[in-house]
């Protein structure tokens, strides 16, 4: 049995262990469906997974997302969602599909990431209360949970507005 977590980007046939991960992990299909969704939407994404015991057992999903005003120059993506199998949790399989996400993020040219979860789980990795920045959710939720990092130093500096997420959230609603 291998210990550590080998973390892939997602591939055509782990779309079904995915379904599972995400049903397993939120209740209902609302998270399956967006993913769906959003694949077949032909959005840009990042979507990676970690293998362990040769089979996947988590998943990180980044999608863009745009803020309002004039800052189409900004290149940001939302971290959602991002789940694991219950008996792989509390492993550290999520705290390293989070951070490898995030260099990947970066290797790629994203100026930031925003997400909406856990406050207490988030500023480990250098999230912080996107109003600190001046930016808000389009959702109604507390200030805590919605969250923004810079992956490029003052990038948004001088910036505010709304995030709005990809159309497939919405439709979800």
């Amino acid at each position: 049995m291998n210990n550590e977590a080998i973390i892939r980007a997602e591939q055509v046939q782990d779309k079904t262990p995915i379904e599972k991960i995400n049903r397993a992990a939120f209740e209902g299909d609302d998270e399956v469906e967006l993913v769906n969704a959003l694949r077949d939407s032909g959005c840009e994404y990042l979507s990676l997974v970690a293998e362990m015991d040769d089979k996947v057992v988590a998943f990180i999903l980044f999608t863009p997302v745009t803020l309002t005003g004039n800052h189409s120059n900004l290149k940001l993506l939302g971290l959602a969602p991002m789940a694991v199998l219950p008996e792989y949790q509390s492993q550290g399989i999520g705290s390293a599909l989070v951070k490898q996400g995030l260099e990947e993020c970066r290797a790629r040219g994203y100026d930031a990431i925003v997400v909406l979860g856990h406050a207490d789980y988030y500023p480990k990795f250098g999230f912080v209360p996107s109003d600190e920045y001046g930016i808000q959710s389009e959702y109604d939720v507390p200030r805590e949970v919605f969250m923004i990092q810079e992956l490029v130093p003052g990038c948004l500096k001088g910036k505010s507005g709304v995030i709005q997420y990809h159309q497939a959230f919405r439709d979800m609603g």
